[in-house]
C-alpha cells in the first residue's frame, strides 16, 4: 500500500500490448495531431492576417483554435511517446500538470462555446444591437472572462484532486491522467469533495448549454422567418456547426465524469476520452471552416501563400 506522499509517477492504460499495435497507435495519433496542427494553425493565421475576418465571430473562433491547440497537446503527445518508447509511465507533477492543463482548456472552451453562442443570437436576433453589444472591447473582456473561468477551475480541481490521499496503488485505467481514474485510488471519503466539485462544475456546464440550447431555439425560429434563401443558408451555415461541436464536447464530457460504475468499462472509458479529448480539437476546424465560406476562402489564400513562398 502506497499514500500520495510516495506516489512519484502513475501508470497509465497501453493501447495495446504488442509492439505493432502500439506503433499502430503512434502513427495514428501522430496523424490526428499533425492534422490538428495544421488545421487549427492555418485557421489562426487566416483570421489574423485577413482584415475581412477581423469581427466578433472570427475573434471567438481564433481564440477556440488556440484553446484546441493547447488542449491536445496536453494529452496526445504523451500518449504517443509512451506508445513509442513502450512506456506507460508519467511523472506526478507532469500529471498533475495534465489535470490542470485540462480542466483549464476544456472549462474556457466550453466558457467560449457558450460565448459564441450570444454572438451568434446577438448577430441574428438583434442585428441592429450588434456592434453595440459586441464591440471589441466586450469581445475581448468576455473571450478573457472564458480563459480566467477555466484558469479558475482548473486550480480548484487540481489542488483539491492532489490533496487526496491515494492507497490503491498507481495505474491509472486511461492513456492521459483523468479526474475518475485518479480518484479511483483514493484511501478515504476525501474523495467525495471532488467529486462534488465534479457535481458543481457539471451543473454549471448544464446550465452553459440550456444557454446555448435556449439561444438557438430564438436563433432558428428567427432564420425561419428570412424571406432569403441565401440568408437563411448563411444563418445556418454559422450557426450548425457551433451547436454541433458543442454537442459533441458536452455530451462526451459530462458521461465520462458522471457515468454510473456499473457501465464503466476500460474499453468503455477509453473510447469516451478520445472522443471528447482527442476527435473535437481534431474535428473543430474541419466543421467551421467546411460550411463557411468566407473562413475557406481566406485558408485558401494563406496556403497558396506559402506555397509560393516555398517555391
Amino acid at each position: 500500500m502506497s499514500n500520495s506522499s510516495s506516489i512519484t509517477e502513475f501508470l497509465l492504460l497501453a493501447f495495446a500490448d504488442t509492439r505493432e499495435l502500439q506503433l499502430l497507435h503512434f502513427w495514428l495519433f501522430l496523424g490526428i495531431y499533425l492534422a490538428a496542427l495544421l488545421a487549427n494553425g492555418l485557421i489562426i493565421t487566416a483570421i489574423a492576417c485577413d482584415h475581412h475576418l477581423h469581427t466578433p465571430m472570427y475573434f471567438f473562433l481564433l481564440n477556440l483554435s488556440l484553446l484546441d491547440l493547447g488542449f491536445i497537446s496536453t494529452t496526445v503527445p504523451k500518449a504517443m511517446a509512451n506508445s513509442l518508447w513502450d512506456t506507460r509511465a508519467i511523472s506526478y507533477t507532469r500529471c498533475a500538470a495534465q489535470v490542470f492543463f485540462f480542466f483549464f482548456l476544456i472549462s474556457a472552451e466550453f466558457s467560449l462555446l457558450t460565448v459564441m453562442s450570444y454572438d451568434r443570437y446577438v448577430a441574428i436576433c438583434q442585428p441592429l444591437h450588434y456592434g453595440t453589444l459586441l464591440g471589441s472591447r466586450a469581445c475581448v473582456h468576455m473571450a478573457a472572462a472564458a480563459w480566467g473561468s477555466g484558469f479558475l477551475t482548473a486550480v480548484l480541481h487540481t489542488a483539491n484532486t492532489f490533496s487526496i490521499p491515494l492507497c490503491q496503488g498507481n495505474a491509472l485505467d486511461q492513456f492521459f491522467c483523468e479526474v475518475p481514474q485518479i480518484l479511483k485510488l483514493s484511501c478515504s471519503d476525501a474523495y467525495l469533495r471532488e467529486f462534488g466539485l465534479i457535481i458543481l462544475s457539471s451543473f454549471l456546464s448544464f446550465g452553459c448549454f440550456v444557454f446555448i440550447v435556449l439561444s438557438y431555439v430564438e436563433i432558428f425560429r428567427a432564420v425561419l422567418r428570412i424571406p432569403s434563401e441565401q440568408g437563411r443558408h448563411k444563418a445556418f451555415s454559422t450557426c450548425l456547426p457551433h451547436l454541433a461541436v458543442v454537442s459533441l464536447v458536452v455530451s462526451t464530457a459530462i458521461f465520462a465524469h458522471l457515468k454510473p460504475p456499473s457501465i464503466s468499462s476500460p474499453s468503455l472509458d477509453l473510447v469516451v476520452a478520445v472522443l471528447y479529448s482527442v476527435v473535437p480539437p481534431a474535428v473543430n476546424p474541419l466543421i467551421y471552416s467546411m460550411r463557411n465560406q468566407e473562413l475557406k476562402d481566406a485558408v485558401w489564400k494563406v496556403m497558396t501563400r506559402w506555397f509560393l513562398e516555398v517555391k
